[in-house]
Parts: C-alpha cells; structure tokens; sequence
C-alpha cells in the first residue's frame, strides 16, 4: 500500500510569530485519520519569526528530533544544555522522566524554518538525554544517508526507539533505495522540491506513507531534499 498526503492537506496554525504545519494531530488540529504513522507520532514543519520562539515547556517519554533546514535554533534545558542549533545539525532529545526547554530564534532579519520530528520510544522512565551531530551536505547527496537510529550506526544520533530517520539531496538522475523488512512502515516527507517515491511524482511538504512494500524507491528528482523513516508497526 502506497498513500500520497499532500502538502495542502496537513494541519495548519499561524500565531503571527509562529506559522506550523503539522502532518499528525496536534495541539489544535485534530484529525482521528492521522494520529500517528507506526511509532512516527509528530512531524511539525515551524517558521520562528526574528526574535520568537518557544518558552520554556515539558515534555516526558518521547524521542524529539529537530532538523533545521534555513536560520538557527537557540536551545536551552533542564539537562543544562545551551545550544545553537544551524542548518545541517540534526538534534536528539530524550524527554524520557521529564525535561523541560525553549527554542528561539535569536537571529534579527530571518526566520528559523525547521522540523520538529516525535518517534514513541521503545522504553519509558529512561534518564532524559541529548545529542546533537553535524551532518554535511556532501554526505546526503545523492544518497540516503543514516541520520537517527535506534543504535548510533554509520555516525547517526541514537534514538530510544525502533526507527530509522534518513536524509538525501537528490537532483536528475540520483537515485537511491532503502529496503523495508516485512511488517515495516516507511513514510517519506519531501522538505523541498521534486521526485518520485516508487514512482509516485511528489512536490515540496508532500509525504507517501507506506505498508507492505518491500523498499521504498527515490528518483527522477529536481532540487529535492527529503527525508524517509524506516518504522515499526
């Protein structure tokens, strides 16, 4: 089963200083049809105006996973970290028994414009965590490049779940596939601009779920930058 979700289709907020997209339910937009994909429970595409952002808040139990695709993030927690967060980082947090934290866009003239990511984590009642890596672009181009997983392989940052998260920069002919073991979920969202998921033609924001297939098919790209989860059921 493959299923296209358009961009258009997704929750919406805008709070003057904050305009969010969200591909699950979430705070004020609720959609029984989407609660979550697998173990994929939040992906929020956020727009922080210069000088805005998230106060101080709590989250426990879950893996959040924060990849900024233009500006910078400013991150602060309980945990002690204080962080700036840039384009090409990709940020682990572990709510595990409670953490609380804020996010601003300290920049003057430009907006953050980054993805909030939940996956539900495999245990509860772990000791919060954080890690943040750098990953260049040189090493997503062309391919789909390991950047959170369940063990830290190949340099990607660990998650406390049963997932995968890849990131790739495709144009023209490049290409890639990434196996799905059975009873896997994939669930691939297009950041910025064109390509085909096993054929199926996707723009910018679009996302394809997937369910039974054995591998999911990256191609026939213009500009594109995406990212594709390898989840359990």
């Amino acid at each position: 089963m493959i299923k296209l979700r358009k961009s258009q289709d997704r929750g919406y907020a805008d709070h003057g200083w904050l305009k969010s997209y969200h591909s699950f339910s979430f705070a004020g937009y609720q959609d029984p049809a989407h609660m979550a994909w697998g173990n994929l429970r939040v992906i929020n595409e956020d727009r922080v105006a210069p000088g805005m952002g998230f106060g101080e808040h709590s989250h426990r139990d879950m893996e959040i996973i924060s990849y900024v695709l233009s500006g910078e993030l400013a991150h602060k927690d309980s945990m002690g970290n204080i962080k700036g967060i840039p384009p090409g980082d990709v940020q682990r947090m572990s709510a595990g028994t409670g953490v609380t934290h804020s996010e601003f866009n300290h920049a003057q003239g430009q907006t953050t414009h980054f993805l909030q990511i939940w996956i539900i984590p495999n245990v509860k009642g772990i000791a919060p965590g954080y890690e943040q890596k750098t990953i260049p672009a040189s090493e997503k181009r062309g391919v789909l490049r390991l950047v959170a997983s369940s063990d830290g392989r190949q340099g990607s940052v660990t998650m406390h779940a049963d997932a995968a998260m890849y990131a790739g920069l495709f144009d023209g002919s490049e290409s890639a596939a990434l196996p799905l073991a059975p009873g896997r979920k994939g669930y691939v969202h297009l950041v910025r601009g064109a390509l085909t998921v096993n054929g199926m033609k996707i723009s910018t924001g679009d996302a394809v779920l997937l369910e039974g297939e054995s591998r999911i098919v990256i191609a026939d790209a213009a500009d594109a930058e995406v990212l594709v989860f390898d989840l359990a059921s």
